[in-house]
């Protein structure tokens, strides 16, 4: 069932395909977002007994590998919300000043007060759940000849929650992250064809081009004479970008052919920028400056983002993006592949990641001596295109 419809969305094939872009099993591919991110032996993987019982002798010493992950793009989340599925949002619509009627008093002439000027609102909305599952077999006593004893055998136990913790986690951190790539996409569909008019997506390098009077390409702008200027002033640029947020105006979002105004505070805007521009930056540039934190803290950083989509490829973003066409209307847009995103600076409601019911529960197989536990997991993964958001390129 398409994300689009009341209904739910099974997400584990997608999710799996995000994972393995993630984790590198796999290089970046067109990914269609708007479906809803020593050698060791693995005898214990999987399995009963059979091969543990060939073990010749007892293993002097066993290693738990145990490392808690925290997921990334927490700058998305969004309080969970249990009840309901359609979820909207009614937003209020700049209406124009009148004349005033004091100034055309006329004798014998009444002024009625009680002429109707109705308030104008738009409301958009937001449809579909996302359902996954993840499942675990532990057994009671299948793996005792394994080890030492009972503490040894809780190490093993908890070594393996651990690891499906884990796994949750880069789940909710992929979602979130595709999340962020969808609005990417979308916003360059809104760029290009269906509100060229506003600024959706701004190309850095072009922009200092014209500004430095320079004919810099994405390959001669990394050269050390010219990458320093280029990043003090893109910077600089971001930064106004960010300081027109705070006004209310028509930019930096889709209007749905009326008049939506729209400002972004400070502490509401989010800045998610490339990772390895940010290094760059501190080695080459910061250095070189006097004050270094003049520099450093000319921005609030959300979150440096390793890679937006594959991590092999970490500046390009491919998807095939859900935005909001001309009629107000859901649709699937065409592939849209970016080959480098520097940052996206957003108001905190242009996407988010909301949990809307998580929760696992386990049952007890006494004829076969173990237990089944499942994690289940519904979400949301949204974008508003009503409210501000940039996403700048280098290209």
């Amino acid at each position: 069932m398409a994300v689009n419809e009341l209904g739910f969305n099974q997400l584990a094939t997608i999710l799996n395909q995000i994972q393995q872009q993630a984790t590198g099993q796999s290089a970046p591919v067109a990914t269609d977002t708007s479906s809803f991110v020593s050698v060791g032996q693995t005898v214990l993987k999987t399995g009963y007994d059979n091969m543990l019982n060939a073990i010749s002798q007892v293993l002097g010493r066993t290693i738990f590998s145990v490392r808690p992950y925290d997921r990334k793009f927490r700058g998305l989340d969004v309080d969970s919300m249990r009840w309901g599925n359609h979820v909207r949002k009614i937003t209020a619509l700049d209406k124009p000043f009148e004349e005033d009627d004091r100034m055309k008093l006329v004798d014998g002439q009444a002024i009625d007060p009680f002429v109707v000027n109705k308030p104008s609102v738009i409301q958009t909305n937001f449809y579909g759940e996302n359902v996954y599952q993840k499942s675990m077999t532990l057994f009671r006593d299948q793996l005792d000849t394994a080890f030492q004893g009972p503490d040894q055998f809780g190490s093993f136990v908890s070594m393996v929650m651990q690891n499906a913790s884990d796994l949750i986690e880069q789940a909710h951190e992929d979602m979130s992250r595709l999340t962020l790539a969808n609005l990417i996409g979308a916003k360059n569909i809104y760029q290009t064809t269906v509100d060229t008019t506003g600024t959706h997506v701004i190309n850095l390098l072009a922009e200092y081009n014209t500004y430095a009077g320079t004919t810099l390409t994405a390959a001669t702008v990394k050269q050390p004479a010219n990458f320093e200027p280029f990043v003090k002033w893109a910077y600089a640029y971001i930064k106004t970008i960010s300081d027109k947020m705070t006004e209310r105006s028509n930019l930096y979002h889709y209007n749905f052919g009326e008049n939506i105004a729209r400002h972004t505070p400070k502490r509401d805007q989010r800045l998610f920028i490339y990772s390895p521009e940010i290094n760059n930056v501190e080695a080459s540039v910061l250095s070189s400056v006097f004050h270094p934190d003049e520099v450093s803290n000319k921005i609030d950083i959300t979150e440096r983002v390793n890679f937006w989509q594959g991590i092999t490829d970490g500046g390009k973003v491919n998807v095939t993006p859900s935005y909001v066409d001309a009629t107000g209307a859901s649709a699937t847009g065409t592939a849209q592949s970016i080959d480098y995103v520097f940052a996206v600076l957003m108001d905190r409601e242009a996407a988010g990641v909301t949990t809307v019911n998580q929760w696992s529960d386990s049952i007890w197989n006494p004829r076969g001596g173990y237990s089944n536990l499942y994690w289940h997991f519904t979400d949301r993964y949204y974008n508003d295109f009503s409210e501000n958001a940039v996403v700048f390129t280098i290209a």
